[in-house]
Protein backbone atom coordinates (compact mmCIF):
# COMPACT_ATOMS: atom_id res chain seq x y z
CA UNK A 1 0.00 0.00 0.00
CA UNK A 2 2.44 2.36 0.79
CA UNK A 3 4.38 1.32 -2.19
CA UNK A 4 1.94 1.76 -4.22
CA UNK A 5 1.34 5.67 -3.00
CA UNK A 6 5.44 6.57 -3.07
CA UNK A 7 5.19 5.94 -6.66
CA UNK A 8 1.79 7.88 -7.73
CA UNK A 9 3.63 10.62 -5.97
CA UNK A 10 6.77 10.73 -7.88
CA UNK A 11 4.80 10.41 -11.32
CA UNK A 12 2.88 13.77 -9.84
CA UNK A 13 6.11 14.94 -9.45
CA UNK A 14 7.66 14.50 -12.74
CA UNK A 15 4.52 16.01 -14.34
CA UNK A 16 4.35 18.67 -12.35
CA UNK A 17 8.15 19.31 -12.82
CA UNK A 18 7.53 18.99 -16.85
CA UNK A 19 4.86 21.43 -16.72
CA UNK A 20 6.60 23.63 -14.88
CA UNK A 21 9.86 23.58 -17.65
CA UNK A 22 7.26 24.02 -20.51
CA UNK A 23 5.53 27.02 -18.95
CA UNK A 24 8.82 28.99 -17.87
CA UNK A 25 8.63 31.04 -20.90
CA UNK A 26 5.44 31.49 -21.59
CA UNK A 27 4.28 34.75 -20.39
CA UNK A 28 1.63 36.32 -17.79
CA UNK A 29 -1.29 37.34 -19.41
CA UNK A 30 -2.91 40.49 -16.88
CA UNK A 31 -6.46 39.78 -15.99
CA UNK A 32 -9.08 42.34 -18.01
CA UNK A 33 -10.93 44.18 -16.08
CA UNK A 34 -14.96 43.21 -16.19
CA UNK A 35 -17.00 45.01 -18.93
CA UNK A 36 -18.86 45.87 -16.12
CA UNK A 37 -16.10 48.36 -14.62
CA UNK A 38 -16.91 51.97 -14.90
CA UNK A 39 -14.56 54.62 -16.24
CA UNK A 40 -12.91 57.74 -13.91
CA UNK A 41 -15.07 60.48 -14.79
CA UNK A 42 -12.53 63.68 -15.81
CA UNK A 43 -11.16 65.98 -12.83
CA UNK A 44 -13.17 69.09 -13.69
CA UNK A 45 -16.41 67.37 -13.97
CA UNK A 46 -18.29 69.13 -11.57
CA UNK A 47 -18.42 73.09 -11.24
CA UNK A 48 -16.41 73.31 -8.07
CA UNK A 49 -13.24 71.35 -9.39
CA UNK A 50 -13.12 73.66 -12.70
CA UNK A 51 -9.90 73.24 -14.25
CA UNK A 52 -8.94 76.44 -13.37
CA UNK A 53 -6.84 78.51 -15.98
CA UNK A 54 -3.82 80.93 -15.24
CA UNK A 55 -2.40 82.22 -18.39
CA UNK A 56 -3.61 82.38 -22.18
CA UNK A 57 -3.17 81.13 -24.33
CA UNK A 58 -4.99 77.68 -22.79
CA UNK A 59 -5.88 74.58 -24.44
CA UNK A 60 -7.25 71.67 -22.84
CA UNK A 61 -8.41 68.21 -24.26
CA UNK A 62 -10.94 66.21 -21.83
CA UNK A 63 -12.70 62.78 -22.30
CA UNK A 64 -16.19 63.84 -21.66
CA UNK A 65 -17.52 60.31 -22.30
CA UNK A 66 -18.12 59.32 -18.92
CA UNK A 67 -18.77 62.80 -17.74
CA UNK A 68 -22.21 63.70 -16.01
CA UNK A 69 -24.30 66.90 -14.70
CA UNK A 70 -24.16 67.83 -10.60
CA UNK A 71 -27.64 68.43 -8.69
CA UNK A 72 -28.82 72.00 -9.40
CA UNK A 73 -26.82 71.96 -12.59
CA UNK A 74 -28.17 73.66 -15.35
CA UNK A 75 -27.51 72.93 -19.12
CA UNK A 76 -25.93 75.70 -21.56
CA UNK A 77 -29.24 77.70 -22.41
CA UNK A 78 -28.71 77.43 -26.47
CA UNK A 79 -28.89 74.02 -26.26
CA UNK A 80 -32.16 73.95 -26.54
CA UNK A 81 -33.14 71.04 -24.77
CA UNK A 82 -30.38 68.79 -27.15
CA UNK A 83 -27.30 68.62 -24.49
CA UNK A 84 -25.99 65.47 -24.20
CA UNK A 85 -25.51 65.98 -19.93
CA UNK A 86 -21.74 65.18 -20.21
CA UNK A 87 -20.72 68.40 -18.70
CA UNK A 88 -16.76 69.81 -17.62
CA UNK A 89 -15.99 73.25 -16.51
CA UNK A 90 -12.86 75.54 -16.59
CA UNK A 91 -12.87 78.65 -14.75
CA UNK A 92 -10.53 82.12 -15.62
CA UNK A 93 -10.02 85.40 -13.89
CA UNK A 94 -8.23 87.99 -16.02
CA UNK A 95 -6.06 90.72 -14.44
CA UNK A 96 -6.74 93.00 -17.85
CA UNK A 97 -9.85 93.93 -19.55
CA UNK A 98 -10.15 92.65 -23.14
CA UNK A 99 -11.22 90.68 -25.73
CA UNK A 100 -11.23 86.27 -25.11
CA UNK A 101 -12.29 83.79 -28.03
CA UNK A 102 -13.01 80.55 -27.25
CA UNK A 103 -12.62 77.02 -29.58
CA UNK A 104 -14.02 73.82 -29.35
CA UNK A 105 -12.57 71.25 -31.86
CA UNK A 106 -14.42 67.73 -31.20
CA UNK A 107 -16.00 65.15 -33.88
CA UNK A 108 -19.33 65.67 -32.44
CA UNK A 109 -21.51 68.29 -31.68
CA UNK A 110 -20.67 71.01 -29.04
CA UNK A 111 -21.93 73.61 -26.57
CA UNK A 112 -20.25 75.73 -24.48
CA UNK A 113 -21.63 78.41 -21.91
CA UNK A 114 -19.64 80.95 -20.04
CA UNK A 115 -21.14 82.25 -16.67
CA UNK A 116 -20.25 84.41 -13.98
CA UNK A 117 -21.12 83.54 -10.20
CA UNK A 118 -19.44 81.98 -7.09
CA UNK A 119 -22.30 78.89 -7.26
CA UNK A 120 -24.24 76.91 -9.31
CA UNK A 121 -27.47 78.08 -8.23
CA UNK A 122 -25.92 81.84 -8.37
CA UNK A 123 -24.38 81.40 -11.74
CA UNK A 124 -25.69 84.48 -14.68
CA UNK A 125 -25.34 83.11 -18.00
CA UNK A 126 -22.59 85.59 -20.46
CA UNK A 127 -22.76 84.31 -23.77
CA UNK A 128 -23.77 80.65 -24.87
CA UNK A 129 -22.22 78.81 -28.33
CA UNK A 130 -23.45 76.35 -30.12
CA UNK A 131 -23.31 74.31 -33.41
CA UNK A 132 -26.92 76.89 -34.73
CA UNK A 133 -24.63 79.66 -34.00
CA UNK A 134 -24.10 82.37 -31.67
CA UNK A 135 -21.39 84.22 -29.87
CA UNK A 136 -17.59 82.76 -30.10
CA UNK A 137 -15.75 86.36 -28.33
CA UNK A 138 -16.60 88.05 -25.47
CA UNK A 139 -15.34 91.27 -23.36
CA UNK A 140 -13.89 89.88 -19.83
CA UNK A 141 -13.70 92.39 -17.07
CA UNK A 142 -10.67 92.67 -14.98
CA UNK A 143 -10.58 90.69 -11.63
CA UNK A 144 -14.15 88.91 -12.90
CA UNK A 145 -13.95 84.89 -12.97
CA UNK A 146 -15.47 83.20 -15.53
CA UNK A 147 -16.44 79.91 -15.60
CA UNK A 148 -17.05 77.80 -19.03
CA UNK A 149 -19.35 74.84 -19.25
CA UNK A 150 -18.75 72.69 -21.79
CA UNK A 151 -21.07 69.71 -23.28
CA UNK A 152 -21.46 67.61 -26.04
CA UNK A 153 -25.23 68.14 -28.30
CA UNK A 154 -27.27 64.77 -29.40
CA UNK A 155 -26.04 62.80 -26.93
CA UNK A 156 -22.29 63.23 -28.58
CA UNK A 157 -19.30 62.61 -25.93
CA UNK A 158 -15.45 62.08 -26.45
CA UNK A 159 -12.86 63.65 -26.43
CA UNK A 160 -13.42 67.50 -26.48
CA UNK A 161 -10.27 70.41 -26.97
CA UNK A 162 -11.05 72.99 -26.01
CA UNK A 163 -9.01 76.61 -26.44
CA UNK A 164 -9.34 79.95 -24.96
CA UNK A 165 -6.85 82.84 -26.02
CA UNK A 166 -6.84 87.01 -26.08
CA UNK A 167 -7.58 88.79 -29.10
CA UNK A 168 -5.29 91.49 -28.63
CA UNK A 169 -6.28 95.10 -30.13
CA UNK A 170 -4.52 96.19 -33.88
CA UNK A 171 -1.11 98.01 -33.52
CA UNK A 172 -2.94 101.19 -35.05
CA UNK A 173 -5.35 101.23 -32.70
CA UNK A 174 -4.68 104.42 -31.20
CA UNK A 175 -4.64 107.84 -33.43
CA UNK A 176 -1.47 108.32 -32.04
CA UNK A 177 0.16 104.94 -33.13
CA UNK A 178 -1.41 105.14 -36.58
CA UNK A 179 0.56 102.99 -39.10
CA UNK A 180 2.55 105.40 -41.24
CA UNK A 181 2.42 104.42 -45.23
CA UNK A 182 5.56 104.84 -46.87
CA UNK A 183 4.75 104.97 -50.98
CA UNK A 184 1.34 104.58 -52.89
CA UNK A 185 -0.17 102.71 -54.03
CA UNK A 186 -0.60 101.12 -50.35
CA UNK A 187 -2.82 97.72 -49.36
CA UNK A 188 -2.86 96.25 -45.86
CA UNK A 189 -5.15 94.15 -43.82
CA UNK A 190 -6.06 95.21 -40.26
CA UNK A 191 -8.00 92.63 -38.07
CA UNK A 192 -10.73 94.97 -35.94
CA UNK A 193 -12.25 92.41 -33.90
CA UNK A 194 -10.34 93.65 -30.71
CA UNK A 195 -9.86 97.33 -31.92
CA UNK A 196 -11.96 100.39 -29.69
CA UNK A 197 -12.43 103.94 -29.90
CA UNK A 198 -10.80 105.95 -27.75
CA UNK A 199 -11.58 109.09 -26.02
CA UNK A 200 -12.17 111.98 -28.26
CA UNK A 201 -12.67 109.82 -31.48
CA UNK A 202 -14.82 110.90 -34.14
CA UNK A 203 -17.10 108.17 -33.88
CA UNK A 204 -19.65 109.80 -36.97
CA UNK A 205 -18.10 110.34 -40.29
CA UNK A 206 -20.17 112.60 -42.82
CA UNK A 207 -20.84 109.14 -45.11
CA UNK A 208 -21.37 106.58 -41.97
CA UNK A 209 -24.60 104.94 -40.80
CA UNK A 210 -24.36 105.07 -37.05
CA UNK A 211 -21.68 105.88 -34.63
CA UNK A 212 -18.54 103.96 -35.30
CA UNK A 213 -17.36 101.75 -32.09
CA UNK A 214 -13.93 99.72 -33.37
CA UNK A 215 -11.98 101.38 -35.39
CA UNK A 216 -8.23 101.68 -36.68
CA UNK A 217 -5.37 104.30 -38.08
CA UNK A 218 -3.19 104.84 -41.08
CA UNK A 219 -1.12 107.92 -42.06
CA UNK A 220 0.66 109.79 -45.34
CA UNK A 221 2.31 112.47 -46.06
CA UNK A 222 2.83 113.31 -49.99
CA UNK A 223 5.13 114.51 -51.30
CA UNK A 224 4.28 116.10 -54.29
CA UNK A 225 0.14 118.03 -54.83
CA UNK A 226 -2.93 115.24 -56.31
CA UNK A 227 -5.75 113.32 -55.87
CA UNK A 228 -5.48 110.57 -53.65
CA UNK A 229 -8.40 107.66 -52.97
CA UNK A 230 -8.46 106.36 -49.94
CA UNK A 231 -11.03 102.51 -49.85
CA UNK A 232 -11.61 100.12 -47.12
CA UNK A 233 -13.33 95.97 -47.56
CA UNK A 234 -14.46 94.09 -44.84
CA UNK A 235 -14.76 90.28 -45.25
CA UNK A 236 -18.54 89.93 -44.67
CA UNK A 237 -19.30 93.29 -43.42
CA UNK A 238 -19.56 96.79 -44.24
CA UNK A 239 -17.14 99.87 -43.63
CA UNK A 240 -15.96 103.23 -43.95
CA UNK A 241 -13.00 105.28 -44.15
CA UNK A 242 -12.85 108.83 -43.44
CA UNK A 243 -9.52 111.24 -44.02
CA UNK A 244 -8.53 114.26 -42.12
CA UNK A 245 -6.22 116.24 -41.16
CA UNK A 246 -4.73 117.90 -37.87
CA UNK A 247 -2.40 117.06 -34.99
CA UNK A 248 -4.82 114.99 -32.62
CA UNK A 249 -7.84 113.25 -32.61
CA UNK A 250 -9.56 116.52 -31.15
CA UNK A 251 -7.90 118.80 -33.79
CA UNK A 252 -9.52 116.90 -36.67
CA UNK A 253 -10.76 118.10 -39.70
CA UNK A 254 -12.69 115.78 -41.92
CA UNK A 255 -11.35 116.09 -45.92
CA UNK A 256 -13.32 112.74 -47.68
CA UNK A 257 -15.45 109.91 -46.39
CA UNK A 258 -15.97 106.48 -48.47
CA UNK A 259 -18.64 104.13 -46.89
CA UNK A 260 -19.64 100.72 -48.05
CA UNK A 261 -16.59 100.57 -50.39
CA UNK A 262 -16.92 103.47 -51.94
CA UNK A 263 -13.81 105.57 -52.59
CA UNK A 264 -13.10 109.01 -50.00
CA UNK A 265 -11.13 111.07 -52.82
CA UNK A 266 -9.62 114.18 -52.31
CA UNK A 267 -6.63 116.98 -53.17
CA UNK A 268 -3.99 116.43 -51.11
CA UNK A 269 -1.46 118.82 -50.74
CA UNK A 270 2.14 118.39 -51.03
CA UNK A 271 4.00 117.70 -47.49
CA UNK A 272 0.52 117.71 -45.35
CA UNK A 273 -0.22 115.05 -42.86
CA UNK A 274 -2.96 113.29 -43.60
CA UNK A 275 -5.13 110.54 -41.01
CA UNK A 276 -7.07 107.19 -42.14
CA UNK A 277 -9.87 106.60 -39.62
CA UNK A 278 -11.21 102.90 -40.75
CA UNK A 279 -13.86 100.98 -39.20
CA UNK A 280 -17.16 98.87 -39.90
CA UNK A 281 -20.42 99.56 -39.83
CA UNK A 282 -23.07 99.01 -37.70
CA UNK A 283 -20.89 97.87 -35.13
CA UNK A 284 -19.74 94.87 -37.13
CA UNK A 285 -15.81 94.10 -36.58
CA UNK A 286 -13.55 91.72 -38.14
CA UNK A 287 -11.00 91.38 -40.66
CA UNK A 288 -10.70 94.58 -43.04
CA UNK A 289 -8.54 95.68 -46.46
CA UNK A 290 -7.63 98.99 -46.40
CA UNK A 291 -6.09 100.59 -49.95
CA UNK A 292 -4.65 103.95 -50.31
CA UNK A 293 -3.49 105.08 -53.92
CA UNK A 294 -3.31 107.98 -56.25
CA UNK A 295 -6.81 108.50 -57.85
CA UNK A 296 -7.33 106.91 -61.02
CA UNK A 297 -8.28 109.37 -64.23
CA UNK A 298 -12.06 109.82 -65.03
CA UNK A 299 -13.27 107.43 -68.39
CA UNK A 300 -14.41 109.80 -71.01
CA UNK A 301 -17.19 108.56 -73.08
CA UNK A 302 -20.17 109.90 -74.60
CA UNK A 303 -22.83 108.76 -77.22
CA UNK A 304 -25.33 110.83 -79.76
CA UNK A 305 -28.19 110.55 -81.76
CA UNK A 306 -29.34 109.90 -84.66
CA UNK A 307 -26.19 107.91 -85.03
CA UNK A 308 -26.51 108.77 -89.26
CA UNK A 309 -27.24 112.49 -89.00
CA UNK A 310 -28.41 114.66 -91.80
CA UNK A 311 -28.71 118.60 -92.12
CA UNK A 312 -31.97 118.48 -91.26
CA UNK A 313 -31.23 116.73 -87.84
CA UNK A 314 -30.66 117.98 -84.51
CA UNK A 315 -28.38 115.71 -83.20
CA UNK A 316 -28.17 114.75 -79.32
CA UNK A 317 -24.92 114.30 -77.74
CA UNK A 318 -25.00 112.64 -74.02
CA UNK A 319 -21.98 112.11 -71.82
CA UNK A 320 -21.37 108.83 -70.43
CA UNK A 321 -18.19 109.56 -68.35
CA UNK A 322 -17.78 107.75 -65.20
CA UNK A 323 -15.48 109.10 -62.23
CA UNK A 324 -13.17 106.09 -60.25
CA UNK A 325 -12.58 108.45 -57.54
CA UNK A 326 -16.30 109.43 -57.26
CA UNK A 327 -16.17 113.15 -56.57
CA UNK A 328 -18.23 113.70 -59.82
CA UNK A 329 -17.70 116.53 -62.79
CA UNK A 330 -17.75 120.01 -63.42
CA UNK A 331 -20.02 121.10 -66.41
CA UNK A 332 -18.93 119.07 -69.75
CA UNK A 333 -17.04 120.98 -72.51
CA UNK A 334 -17.42 119.75 -76.13
CA UNK A 335 -15.84 120.82 -79.37
CA UNK A 336 -18.34 119.69 -82.25
CA UNK A 337 -15.84 119.77 -85.37
CA UNK A 338 -17.17 122.73 -86.86
CA UNK A 339 -15.84 125.29 -85.32
CA UNK A 340 -18.21 125.61 -82.46
CA UNK A 341 -18.74 124.38 -78.96
CA UNK A 342 -20.89 123.34 -76.34
CA UNK A 343 -21.11 122.92 -72.37
CA UNK A 344 -23.12 120.74 -70.00
CA UNK A 345 -24.47 117.46 -69.61
CA UNK A 346 -26.75 117.13 -72.85
CA UNK A 347 -26.13 119.15 -75.61
CA UNK A 348 -27.07 119.50 -78.97
CA UNK A 349 -26.13 120.47 -82.29
CA UNK A 350 -27.00 121.07 -85.97
CA UNK A 351 -24.53 120.80 -88.83
CA UNK A 352 -25.00 123.10 -91.73
CA UNK A 353 -23.00 120.68 -94.65
CA UNK A 354 -22.48 117.66 -95.33
CA UNK A 355 -19.18 115.77 -94.13
CA UNK A 356 -17.16 114.07 -91.15
CA UNK A 357 -16.51 116.35 -87.84
CA UNK A 358 -14.41 114.50 -85.01
CA UNK A 359 -16.41 115.63 -81.72
CA UNK A 360 -14.75 115.62 -78.61
CA UNK A 361 -15.96 115.78 -74.88
CA UNK A 362 -13.75 116.60 -72.55
CA UNK A 363 -14.50 116.06 -68.55
CA UNK A 364 -12.78 117.51 -65.15
CA UNK A 365 -13.42 115.93 -62.10
CA UNK A 366 -14.17 118.66 -59.37
CA UNK A 367 -10.68 117.73 -57.84
CA UNK A 368 -8.95 118.46 -61.10
CA UNK A 369 -8.50 114.96 -63.07
CA UNK A 370 -9.28 115.37 -66.83
CA UNK A 371 -10.21 113.12 -69.72
CA UNK A 372 -11.11 113.04 -73.18
CA UNK A 373 -13.16 111.02 -75.59
CA UNK A 374 -13.42 111.85 -79.34
CA UNK A 375 -15.97 110.38 -82.06
CA UNK A 376 -16.30 110.96 -85.81
CA UNK A 377 -19.55 111.79 -86.49
CA UNK A 378 -20.88 111.52 -90.32
CA UNK A 379 -23.37 113.81 -91.38
CA UNK A 380 -24.61 112.03 -94.86
CA UNK A 381 -28.21 113.54 -95.60
CA UNK A 382 -30.03 110.75 -98.17
CA UNK A 383 -33.33 112.57 -99.87
CA UNK A 384 -34.89 110.70 -103.27
CA UNK A 385 -38.29 111.89 -104.36
CA UNK A 386 -41.21 110.23 -106.09
CA UNK A 387 -41.42 113.13 -109.10
CA UNK A 388 -43.69 111.24 -111.09
CA UNK A 389 -46.55 107.76 -111.11
CA UNK A 390 -48.12 106.86 -114.34
CA UNK A 391 -50.90 104.43 -114.10
CA UNK A 392 -53.69 103.77 -116.57
CA UNK A 393 -57.10 105.51 -116.13
CA UNK A 394 -59.34 102.39 -117.09
CA UNK A 395 -58.08 98.99 -117.80
CA UNK A 396 -60.15 95.57 -118.94
CA UNK A 397 -59.71 92.32 -117.27
CA UNK A 398 -57.26 90.44 -118.60
CA UNK A 399 -54.95 93.42 -120.17
CA UNK A 400 -51.74 94.11 -119.15
CA UNK A 401 -50.42 97.81 -118.62
CA UNK A 402 -47.26 99.71 -117.50
CA UNK A 403 -47.21 101.35 -114.78
CA UNK A 404 -43.83 103.91 -114.05
CA UNK A 405 -42.59 105.74 -110.97
CA UNK A 406 -40.09 107.91 -111.63
CA UNK A 407 -37.00 108.87 -108.91
CA UNK A 408 -34.90 112.32 -108.51
CA UNK A 409 -32.24 112.29 -105.99
CA UNK A 410 -30.81 115.64 -105.29
CA UNK A 411 -27.71 114.93 -103.25
CA UNK A 412 -25.89 111.57 -103.92
CA UNK A 413 -25.58 108.71 -105.65
CA UNK A 414 -28.41 106.49 -104.39
CA UNK A 415 -29.49 102.75 -104.80
CA UNK A 416 -33.00 102.27 -104.56
CA UNK A 417 -36.09 99.66 -104.10
CA UNK A 418 -39.30 100.66 -105.51
CA UNK A 419 -41.97 98.51 -103.94
CA UNK A 420 -45.31 98.24 -106.07
CA UNK A 421 -48.67 97.92 -104.12
CA UNK A 422 -52.37 97.64 -105.64
CA UNK A 423 -55.61 97.79 -103.19
CA UNK A 424 -57.50 94.42 -102.31
CA UNK A 425 -60.19 94.25 -99.72
CA UNK A 426 -58.91 96.04 -96.33
CA UNK A 427 -55.54 97.67 -97.56
CA UNK A 428 -52.79 96.84 -99.90
CA UNK A 429 -51.15 93.83 -101.34
CA UNK A 430 -47.34 94.30 -102.80
CA UNK A 431 -47.14 92.38 -106.07
CA UNK A 432 -43.88 93.87 -107.29
CA UNK A 433 -40.73 95.58 -106.39
CA UNK A 434 -37.59 97.02 -108.44
CA UNK A 435 -33.75 97.97 -107.50
CA UNK A 436 -32.26 100.45 -109.50
CA UNK A 437 -29.14 103.13 -109.19
CA UNK A 438 -30.13 106.64 -108.97
CA UNK A 439 -27.48 108.84 -109.80
CA UNK A 440 -27.78 112.53 -108.59
CA UNK A 441 -28.85 114.92 -110.40
CA UNK A 442 -29.76 118.23 -108.68
CA UNK A 443 -32.19 119.66 -111.84
CA UNK A 444 -34.74 117.67 -110.96
CA UNK A 445 -33.77 114.99 -113.61
CA UNK A 446 -35.56 110.70 -113.15
CA UNK A 447 -34.67 108.09 -113.36
CA UNK A 448 -37.90 105.45 -113.99
CA UNK A 449 -38.70 102.29 -112.65
CA UNK A 450 -41.00 100.22 -115.37
CA UNK A 451 -43.58 97.77 -114.18
CA UNK A 452 -46.37 96.01 -116.21
CA UNK A 453 -49.85 94.82 -114.40
CA UNK A 454 -52.58 92.57 -115.72
CA UNK A 455 -55.83 93.47 -114.50
CA UNK A 456 -57.65 90.31 -112.96
CA UNK A 457 -61.47 89.50 -112.73
CA UNK A 458 -61.28 90.02 -109.35
CA UNK A 459 -60.10 93.51 -109.87
CA UNK A 460 -63.36 93.88 -112.94
CA UNK A 461 -65.88 92.82 -109.47
CA UNK A 462 -64.65 95.33 -107.32
CA UNK A 463 -64.79 97.70 -110.58
CA UNK A 464 -61.15 99.74 -109.70
CA UNK A 465 -57.86 99.09 -108.26
CA UNK A 466 -55.44 102.29 -106.81
CA UNK A 467 -51.64 101.56 -107.48
CA UNK A 468 -48.93 102.68 -103.94
CA UNK A 469 -45.54 103.49 -104.84
CA UNK A 470 -43.20 103.72 -101.84
CA UNK A 471 -39.46 104.36 -102.64
CA UNK A 472 -36.42 102.67 -99.91
CA UNK A 473 -33.04 103.53 -99.97
CA UNK A 474 -30.82 100.87 -99.70
CA UNK A 475 -28.29 101.20 -96.57
CA UNK A 476 -29.77 104.95 -95.40
CA UNK A 477 -32.27 106.71 -93.86
CA UNK A 478 -33.95 108.99 -96.48
CA UNK A 479 -34.04 112.28 -93.96
CA UNK A 480 -36.92 113.83 -95.53
CA UNK A 481 -38.98 110.54 -95.99
CA UNK A 482 -42.72 112.26 -96.97
CA UNK A 483 -41.94 111.99 -100.53
CA UNK A 484 -41.18 108.76 -100.77
CA UNK A 485 -44.71 107.61 -100.61
CA UNK A 486 -47.33 108.16 -103.57
CA UNK A 487 -51.21 107.10 -104.65
CA UNK A 488 -52.43 107.18 -107.93
CA UNK A 489 -55.60 108.04 -108.96
CA UNK A 490 -57.89 104.86 -109.08
CA UNK A 491 -57.46 102.63 -112.12
CA UNK A 492 -60.97 101.73 -113.35
CA UNK A 493 -61.86 97.86 -114.65
CA UNK A 494 -64.54 96.25 -116.50
CA UNK A 495 -64.94 92.76 -117.78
Amino acid sequence: MFGRFYQTAVVLAGVTTLLASCTRDIPVQPRRPSLTAQLVAPSNDNFGNATVITALPFSDTVDITDATMETGEQPPSCAFGSSSGKTVWHTFTPAATGLLSITINAPFSTVVAVDTGGSLSSLGEVICRSPFGGLSTFVAQAGTTYHFQLDGMFGGSGLLQFSLVAILPPPNDNFAAATSIPVLPFDATVDLTAASLEAGEPTTPSCASGPLTSTAWYRFTPTQTGSISASAFGFGFSTVVAAYTGTSVASLTQVGCGAFGNRSTFRAVANTTYYFQVAGMFGQTGSLEFRLEVTPPPFASFFFFPFDPSVFDVVQFVDQSSDPGGVGFEPQVWSFGDGTTGTGFNVTHRYAADGDYPVQLTVTTHDGRTARATQTVHVRTHDVAITRFATPNAASSGQTRRIVVSINSKRSDETVEVQLFRSVPGGFQQFGSLTQFVPMNPKNGTTDFAFSYTFTADDATIGKVTFRAVAVISGARDALPADNEAIAPPTKVSR
